[in-house]
């Protein structure tokens, strides 16, 4: 015998429509709890680096106080000039003093004198003539060398032959810082002719060996006797 149940009482014909909507309640408990648990996470920081904080140390404004206001320096008073009326008829002494250098009051008076101004040359130290010095200017080869040139080069006068004059004529010469000669001139004289032909060998000489003074070459003033003898 079959069994036969009523359209209402069978269970079969709604099983796929109950699976739809237990599916759809599990699926929105998920999507709670999902959402639900979101909202309940909390951070802690606790542990975390806390972010150093500097305090700037403010340093106060000094400012200078005003100064107080001076009052303005007190005005003189002014004294109001009296003019005195005279009548035309009063006499009135007129005073024509000339002031001149005599009657000047004693304070009035000044003295101007005149103060020559002194003006000091001093030589340059280039130019200055030594007399003495440490090292002493010489001709080359020594004094004998010299005299062989003097012995050597002088021409005897043919009229200072004849008039049979001899001598001594010291000559004086500067010796530059190059060694060369200059300003020779004579200084003890025997005859013109004589004087001549001694300073002509004189300025006719080789460059000598400057003189020095503290190591650096200086003009230096010598002195040369040189000989006129007839044989």
């Amino acid at each position: 015998m079959e069994v036969k149940k009523s359209p209402k009482a069978d269970l079969e014909g709604k099983k796929s429509t109950w699976l739809l909507i237990g599916y759809v309640i599990v699926l929105a408990f998920m999507f709670v709890a999902f959402e639900w648990t979101k909202r309940d996470v909390k951070i802690d920081v606790a542990q975390a680096v806390t972010e150093v904080v500097f305090e700037e140390e403010i340093i106060p404004i000094t400012e200078t106080p005003p100064e107080p206001n001076t009052p303005p320096p007190a005005e003189a008073p002014k004294v109001a000039e009296t003019l005195e009326i005279v009548d035309d008829n009063s006499d009135v002494e007129e005073s024509t003093d000339i002031l001149t250098e005599d009657n000047l009051p004693t304070q009035a008076k000044t003295n101007v004198t005149y103060v020559p101004v002194q003006v000091v040359e001093t030589e340059p130290e280039e130019q200055t003539i030594f007399e003495v010095v440490e090292q002493m200017p010489e001709f080359p080869g020594g004094t004998a060398a010299l005299m062989q040139y003097l012995n050597k080069n002088i021409k005897y006068p043919v009229i200072a032959q004849e008039q049979g004059t001899q001598g001594r004529v010291i000559v004086q010469f500067v010796v530059n810082k190059d060694g060369s000669i200059v300003d020779a001139q004579v200084v003890r004289s025997v005859d013109p002719y004589l004087d001549k032909e001694a300073i002509r060998v004189i300025n006719t000489m080789p460059k000598w060996t400057p003189g020095k003074q503290r190591g650096k070459p200086v003009r230096v003033k010598f002195t040369v006797p040189v000989a006129f003898r007839l044989t």
